[in-house]
């Protein structure tokens, strides 16, 4: 069924086919009651793909189907969860039934049964089946409703039964709470019985009942449920109550625009429709009749109002709907003030929740015709405003929905007025439409407002509906073949300079600064006299975003006017001439004003790097960020003579102290500007290190570049270090084969070895982004060949490992691929301990894959050196060496005690259990015993926990230790930490049974099984 869920319609002439072969197995005596529920619950998906309205007519409704269809509810069980669908639809059957034309008494015969006792009449049987079923929790209780909309206003039923039931209906919404859970439930039942009655029911029948009703409504006070579900129905109840109230006729002042039928509209001359509109603004004497309007109508009204501001789409929708219906019922100067009401939904004081429910309600009105043109002049200003809706919170902006909404407004509009009545604002609306499909920041609003009227067709075959969806097509290309067009020019370049370059999100900034470089060759003297004089003001403005795009713009702009002939000619012809005086060394020398300027340009540049440097310590991080990647964008001869200046500064912003240590980002651009400031100032072994990249500074700039690879700082937004680290792995690269390719004798084997060693470590890391990184730049040292990379270790080894046709192959993302390769480089000597580094911290996380392959991968390798006593002797010191080295650091410390807990399980150090007081084991139990001391970890103490319990198959003295240590963590303070310890010691006993006497260790095993802990 789901491939027919968007065009439902195609099942219309199978579903009574399917319906009649499923009621076969349904009717048939010998069917089992799983299949009767089967086809019941194949009956429900099909009836939520066509939807139950379609779908009811087609049930057989016949005498001889409402007993059957009564037993079988009777037989239900309404809380049983799994054949809800079968309640459900046989709910929907009765509700088709009970519309057979006699009166149910004829249905009841003798009501003494044959053993004596009373029989149910059958009104009463389908009336207690709907009570019963309204409070349920599923689905059953929509089908319910429906049934009382069918069955209560039957004329037998509603004479005996409309009162008692309407009685029952508002005691439970009076006793229940929208605050409970069961409240909830009892409520919605109840308010879509009352939906669904008020709109079935007949008005003479339901008027006498109304005012009580709404006042009931009143005192449940729905608004301030925090329901989304029940303020929706609350608005769908209040307005068939206020359709109740008021006569069921269509308001003859409307406004109408030819005929409901195309064909219709395409047969009749236009001037025959002028004068059928005509003809009803004549007859307005007719229109307002006298006839009284009651008073709960106002607070109908009002509470639809309030309904357009609610916090959630559906319950606006529903009160616009409303506004909508009952104002077409209202006279005219009634609905004039309804009109007036909603305007006040536009002010900046409201949400844009009540911009939406607002704009919402506009089109509603405006589609029925109840919005007169004398009206057109209010309502288009706020369409406009609402178009532009953008209000900042916090990181974000919110009014994507208002702006969609404004367009459903325009396009009601289009469809509701006769052209001539929307003449005079023609320009101004297209202007607005034609912006929001170009430069709204959201897609959907985009494709929403991508209409216009004046040059419609060229506009929409270049703006259609799948050429707005990219944002930057939009900016950058639609926006200037649109802007060709007179009317449109001046209103994009305003909103733009308005609107956008001052925008939250540095993206649009970007785009929208861009958008007026192309743009200012249609209209060049208004950019130079109009718009460039508005923005240099703001370009030195208080707000960030707005300095920010006013100085793109100025740049993009006078770039762009710079291109336009009538400019580029004279600043061509202006910069010639200064170069060809240069070139001719005219004698100008001794000239006053030629030495001013010298002197004030030699001042200014020294001052220029002096302030970019001093600012690298500002006190706000962006400051320091931007001063950064200033310094590595500088030309040659700004840095020459002051590298050391440069590099000192930059030295420090990597630098982590307590009052910076959350400034991750600004040492990540120190460190990618060091890498470019090399660059740009070159290599030269002998040169001067305020001048080169020389031997005096090398050790200093690999120095600092490496400890930006050891940055694990964390705060809020996860670990902001990796960043750093990122940086830190680029630039060595960068620096590396800068070197490489010019001295490569200025890299010694201590810092190739530190290199490779740390990026190997990267590489053995969790989180797949960094570890792709790190091997990728690890690949690169390694393959580079002109010349290659020297002091390289185990170069031999490595290309083994990682051979040069699988460089690109390689997908360091799948921890599948990375992890069997780089565990291999265990056995390499140099780079065994930053390796086993980086896998404590992947074997020993949280992440399934990872610790899946890399846990693996470890045992794998641990595997084959179980018969080299030499290898493994070497691994355990490196392990024990890491673990030392980490001690108290919960970033190594915790998934590295996990880590061991596994490897102990696996029987990784077997080979050391037969000798007693083995070395390796005694010093790791006095490790795990130093690293939990006083600690209130939890994930730190139940992962020791596990290390202890493997300890205990070594033999020796320390299993006196180990149980001591044990029985601490039992009298732990935290219950988690002693249940735990007595779930995995009981475990151990049973793996090591001969670690206790036989004679207490059925004793020990009560004690730890049937304690609770």
């Amino acid at each position: 069924m789901d491939k027919y869920q968007e065009q439902p319609h195609l099942l219309d002439r199978h579903l009574e086919g399917m319906m009649n072969s499923l009621l076969d197995i349904i009717r048939d005596s010998g069917s089992p009651p799983p299949l009767v529920h089967l086809a019941f619950k194949f009956l429900y998906i099909i009836t939520k793909v066509r939807g139950y309205k379609r779908f009811l007519p087609l049930f057989p409704h016949e005498v001889r189907d409402l007993q059957p269809v009564l037993d079988m509810l009777a037989k239900q069980n309404p809380r049983d969860p799994d054949t809800w669908e079968t309640r459900y639809m046989l709910l929907l059957w009765l509700s088709m039934i009970c519309l057979i034309p006699f009166d149910l008494a004829r249905f009841d015969g003798n009501l003494v049964s044959m053993e004596g006792q009373a029989r149910q009449p059958t009104m009463d049987r389908i009336l207690e089946i709907a009570k019963c079923y309204l409070v349920v929790s599923d689905k059953a209780r929509d089908a319910a409703a429906v049934l009382v909309s069918k069955f209560i206003v039957r004329p037998d039923v509603r004479q005996s039964r409309m009162a008692d039931f309407l009685d029952w209906v508002l005691s439970m919404l009076s006793k229940s709470s929208s605050q409970t859970m069961e409240g909830t439930v009892i409520v919605n039942g109840m308010l879509q019985a009352l939906a669904q009655l008020f709109k079935h029911g007949k008005r003479e029948d339901c008027l006498p009942y109304a005012a009580t009703v709404l006042k009931c409504l009143d005192n449940c006070k729905l608004s301030e449920s925090n329901q989304m579900v029940l303020r929706k129905l609350g608005m769908k109840l209040v307005q068939r109550l206020g359709l109740t109230f008021v006569k069921p006729k269509v308001a003859k002042w409307r406004y109408q625009r030819g005929c409901r039928s195309l064909a219709a509209n395409l047969q009749a001359q236009g001037a025959a429709v002028q004068n059928q509109k005509r003809e009803v603004a004549a007859d307005e004497a007719d229109d307002d009749e006298e006839y009284d309007i009651p008073a709960e109508i106002e607070n109908v009204v009002g509470q639809l109002l309030i309904g357009l501001k609610d916090k959630d789409t559906i319950v606006r929708w529903s009160a616009a709907k409303g506004i909508g219906r009952i104002t077409g019922r209202l006279p005219k100067e009634l609905a004039d003030d309804v009109i007036g009401s909603l305007l006040d939904c536009f002010s900046f004081q409201e949400t844009d929740n009540a911009w939406h429910g607002g704009c919402l309600a506009l089109a509603e009105l405006g589609r029925r015709g109840l919005l007169l043109p004398s009206r057109i002049s209010d309502v288009v200003p706020v369409m406009l405003k609402a178009l532009t809706y953008d209000e900042k919170r916090g990181a974000c902006s919110v009014g994507s929905n208002v702006r969609d909404a404004a367009c459903y407004v325009c396009w009601a509009f289009a469809r509701a007025y006769e052209p001539a009545e929307l003449i005079p604002f023609i320009n101004h609306i297209s202007s607005a439409l034609v912006i929001a499909a170009v430069f709204d920041r959201d897609v959907n609003c985009r494709r929403a407002a991508s209409g216009t009227f004046p040059h419609g067709i060229d506009i929409l075959t270049a703006a259609d509906y799948f050429a707005v969806g990219n944002r930057v097509n939009c900016y950058l290309t639609i926006s200037v073949y649109i802007a060709g067009f007179p009317e449109y020019t001046q209103p994009m370049i305003d909103h733009l300079v308005n609107m956008k370059i001052n925008h939250w999100d540095g993206v649009i900034r970007e785009l929208s600064t861009k958008a007026l470089h192309n743009i200012t060759p249609q209209a060049p003297e208004y950019m130079a006299n109009v718009v460039l004089p508005r923005l240099l003001p703001l370009s030195v403005g208080s707000d960030l975003h707005t300095r920010h795009g006013a100085i793109l713009a100025c740049a993009e702009i006078t770039h762009a006017l710079w291109y336009l002939s009538c400019y580029q000619s004279y600043f061509l012809t202006v910069c010639t001439l200064i170069e060809k005086l240069s070139l001719s060394k005219m004698p100008f020398k001794g000239d006053p004003i030629i030495v001013a300027f010298h002197f004030a340009i030699v001042f200014f540049l020294d001052e220029l790097v002096t302030q970019y440097v001093s600012e690298l310590q500002n006190a706000e991080e962006m400051i320091r960020c931007g001063f950064s990647r200033a310094l590595g964008a500088l030309p040659r001869f700004l840095l020459k003579g002051r590298l050391q200046q440069v590099l000192e500064g930059l030295k420090k912003v990597t630098q982590i102290s307590p009052e910076d240590v959350s400034f991750a980002e600004s040492r990540r651009d120190a460190l990618i500007a060091i890498a470019k400031v090399c660059q740009t100032v070159g290599v030269k072994g002998d040169g001067s290190q305020e001048e080169y990249v020389c031997r005096d500074n090398v050790d200093q700039i690999y120095a600092t570049l490496l400890t930006g690879v050891t940055d694990y700082t964390t705060d809020s937004r996860g670990d902001v270090g990796g960043w750093v680290r990122e940086a830190a792995m680029t630039s060595l690269m960068e620096v590396t084969l800068l070197l490489v390719q010019n001295e490569a004798e200025l890299i010694n084997a201590n810092i190739c070895k530190q290199i490779m060693c740390w990026l190997a470590q990267q590489s053995a890391e969790k989180i797949d982004k960094f570890r792709a990184h790190a091997g990728s730049v690890f690949l690169t040292l390694l393959h580079f060949d002109h010349p290659p990379v020297p002091h390289i270790p185990h170069r031999e080894e490595l290309e083994r490992i990682f051979p040069r046709s699988e460089k690109e192959t390689l997908n360091w993302n799948a921890a599948s691929e990375a992890f069997p390769r780089i565990t291999q480089l265990l056995g390499l000597p140099s780079y065994q301990y930053h390796v086993l580094l980086g896998l404590s911290v992947s074997v020993g996380g949280l992440t399934e894959t990872t610790l899946r392959y890399s846990a693996q991968s470890l045992f794998d390798y641990m595997k084959k050196i179980q018969s080299d006593p030499s290898a493994l002797e070497s691994f355990c010191e490196t392990l024990l060496k890491v673990f030392e080295d980490n001690l108290r650091n919960d970033r190594v410390s915790v998934p590295l005690l996990t880590m061991l807990d596994q490897m102990l399980a696996n029987g990784c150090f077997d080979m050391f259990t037969e000798q007693e007081n083995h070395p390796f084991p005694v010093k790791l139990f006095t490790l795990c015993k130093e690293e939990i001391k006083r600690s209130k970890d939890i994930r730190k103490l139940r992962s020791s926990i596990g290390v202890f319990c493997g300890l205990i198959q070594f033999q020796g003295d320390m299993r006196e230790k180990i149980f001591f240590q044990l029985f601490l963590l039992l009298c732990h303070p935290f219950p988690i930490v002693r249940k735990t310890t007595a779930s995995q010691v009981y475990e151990m006993l049973l793996t090591y049974g001969d670690v206790v006497d036989v004679a207490v260790l059925e004793q020990v095993m009560a004690i730890l099984s049937d304690t609770n802990w």
